[in-house]
């Protein structure tokens, strides 16, 4: 198993927001992360990668042990986070945004803007000057750059455009087909199901519901998802 999440707690000061989540995502699977908002998504995937620290539980990756890990230790692990928000570094170009924590492997610039062809278009301009959807493609070639053993997106196409949407979904899809491992966080089923080969949902904090795709019906979305 690559990365192994067992009974995990965590808390924003005295407010406690995760109460036991369990989660797994083996080499080469693509694992959909689930829940309204609120339920302790993020929270799930900060608290992973030790940017909020777990109190309670196990993380593990790759069988090592994550908790008390500094974040850039996780990061060099292996784990490539592209956070809900984007987070691009502003005053660099597209570029320079790319290379500035690359490490190598097959993932470098060649690889990235064939994913992304836009990001080659613009590799010279600078990420403010970048629309929400470029700047979400290139949060998400900077993780690549990184080549992670496991890539993690937190809601990668909230709030952008359809054509922008439909270009993120088809490159996961690649990436998928590629044998990414990945944990995804999005909350349009149509596109995600598909590319997800296990689902996990989360309720107040605690994980309620792990399956199949196929095997996620309608009671289980109507109680937990709210479709």
């Amino acid at each position: 198993m690559l990365l192994e999440v067992e009974r995990l707690e965590a808390s924003y000061g005295a407010s406690q927001a995760l109460f036991g989540v369990d989660l797994a995502v083996s080499e080469g699977e693509v694992v959909a992360l689930m829940g309204r908002n609120g339920m302790g998504k993020t929270t799930t995937i900060r608290a992973v990668c030790n940017l909020t620290p777990p109190h309670g539980g196990a993380v593990r990756f790759a069988g090592e042990p994550l908790r008390g890990m500094a974040a850039h230790r996780v990061a060099r692990l292996g784990i490539g986070l592209v956070p809900e928000g984007r987070r691009c570094f502003p005053n660099l170009t597209v570029a320079e945004n790319l290379v500035a924590a690359a490490r190598p492997g097959k993932w470098d610039f060649a690889a990235v803007t064939a994913l992304f062809p836009r990001l080659a278009e613009r590799r010279g301009q600078m990420a403010n000057t970048l629309s929400g959807g470029e700047q979400q493609m290139l949060a998400i070639g900077r993780a690549l750059m990184t080549n992670p053993r496991l890539l993690i997106l937190d809601e990668a196409t909230e709030g952008l455009a359809p054509v922008i949407r439909h270009d993120i979904w088809a490159a996961i899809r690649n990436l998928k087909q590629g044998g990414e491992s990945i944990l995804i966080v999005d909350k349009t089923l149509p596109e995600l199901l598909p590319v997800a080969d296990r689902c996990t949902v989360l309720e107040n904090g605690r994980t309620v519901w792990t399956g199949r795709p196929a095997e996620l019906g309608t009671d289980i979305q109507n109680r937990y998802l709210g479709v």
